[in-house]
This record gives C-alpha cells, structure tokens and sequence, in this order.
C-alpha cells in the first residue's frame, strides 16, 4: 500500500497499516489502561477482532507515528465533530511517555487533518484524571469548552477545543 507521509524534523506521520494495530493492542496490558484511550464503551479483555472493531478501524482516520529511527512512537485518530476535527484516541508508546511524542502527534494531526476536513477548529475529549494529557493540550492552546449536550460523560471528561493558528 503506498501510503502519503508527513514528516517534520525526522518524525512522519503515515495512515496507520493493521500491523501498526496489533502492535498497539499490546500498549494496552489492563482494563484501566484501554479504558482511558477508548472509553468506557472499549472491550476488555480485547481479541483482535473486538480490538478492530471498537478502534472503528476503517471508519475513522487513522495515523501511526514514526520517531527518526521509523520506530512506532504514537498514533492518533481524526474525525469531524460538530464542526470541528476531532482528534481522537490519542497515545504515546508506553516507553516514550513524557518526552514531547503526545505534542509531536497533536501537532502532526493538526497539520494534515484541515485538508481532511476543512475545519477551521479541533477539539478532542480528555479524561479529567489523565492529568498528564490534559496538561500536553492545554500547553498547546487548547482550552476546556462547553461539554456537548449529546456527549455522556461530562462529569468524567473535558471537552477541549482550540482554534486554527
């Protein structure tokens, strides 16, 4: 499959390939883990076929990142939502946590997804206990805005958004 790549100082963002998915399955070694990417609605324990089919594999835009070494260091979903490109189901490999790769990703998503969907906006959902995250997006300009009326969860997550630059 020929896939197009965005790279930025040594890193490349590609459409992710089902290998890249198994790979992510192993990220996930506890229900609380998968739960706090996924949702509440992500199976655990996965196979791979529920893996598939609850990361809406083929449905949603789906992008691997590479590290300067081709190593796979983050992926990260995109889709439309109210108006806005969604950025979804965002994680870092487990051992690259805290070293910039979650900026690295947001800002590569960022990059490609307005061709995508012509958004002038994005916005994601962030766990309020995943202190970590919440303190990436905010660093990179995004801010809590109203929690969506259709959207579970509102006491559990934010809802942040952030304008084009």
């Amino acid at each position: 499959m020929n896939r197009e790549t965005l790279t930025k100082n040594g890193w490349a963002l590609q459409e992710s390939a089902e290998s890249d998915i198994a790979t992510l399955m192993d990220w996930f070694p506890a229900a609380d883990d998968v739960n706090i990417w996924g949702g509440p609605n992500f199976r655990f324990p996965f196979n791979r076929h529920s893996f598939f089919e609850d990361v809406k594999w083929g449905r949603m835009l789906s992008y691997s990142l590479r590290d300067p070494f081709a190593e796979f260091a983050a992926f990260g979903q995109i889709y439309e939502r109210y108006g806005r490109m969604n950025l979804a189901r965002l994680v870092v490999n487990p051992t690259l946590r805290g070293k910039g790769v979650g900026k690295r990703l947001v800002d590569l998503l960022m990059t490609v997804g307005p061709s995508q969907f012509g958004c002038n906006e994005f916005s994601l959902f962030v766990y309020r206990e995943n202190i970590p995250a919440f303190e990436c997006y905010k660093s990179m300009g995004f801010v809590i805005s109203d929690y969506p009326d259709d959207m579970p969860h509102p006491d559990v997550c934010y809802y942040l958004t952030r304008r084009k630059k």
